[in-house]
C-alpha cells in the first residue's frame, strides 16, 4: 500500500534537487543589450527584477527536466512490474 504523502514527498524531493541544481548551475547570462530589451518588453524597473524572473524560470525548468528524467529512470529500471 502506498503512503498517502508519497507523491508530495517525491515532488518536494525533486524540487529540492532542482534548487541545488540551480545553485550549482549558473543561470544563463544575458548581454546588456538583450537585458535592456527584455526590461523594456516586460516593463521591468531594473535588472534585479529581470534576473529574479530568470532565476525563477531557470529553477522551474531544471525542476521539470529533473522530474521527467527521474521518472523515466524510475519507471525504466526500478519499477516493480
Amino acid at each position: 500500500m502506498k503512503h498517502p504523502l508519497e507523491t508530495l514527498v517525491t515532488a518536494a524531493g525533486i524540487l529540492l534537487m532542482a534548487l541545488i541544481s540551480v545553485l550549482l548551475l549558473p543561470a544563463p547570462a544575458l548581454g546588456l543589450a538583450l537585458a535592456q530589451k527584455l526590461m523594456a518588453t516586460f516593463h521591468l524597473l531594473d535588472l534585479n527584477q529581470l534576473y529574479t524572473l530568470i532565476y525563477c524560470l531557470w529553477f522551474l525548468l531544471l525542476g521539470v527536466v529533473e522530474f521527467y528524467v527521474l521518472r523515466f529512470i524510475w519507471r525504466r529500471w526500478f519499477s516493480v512490474g
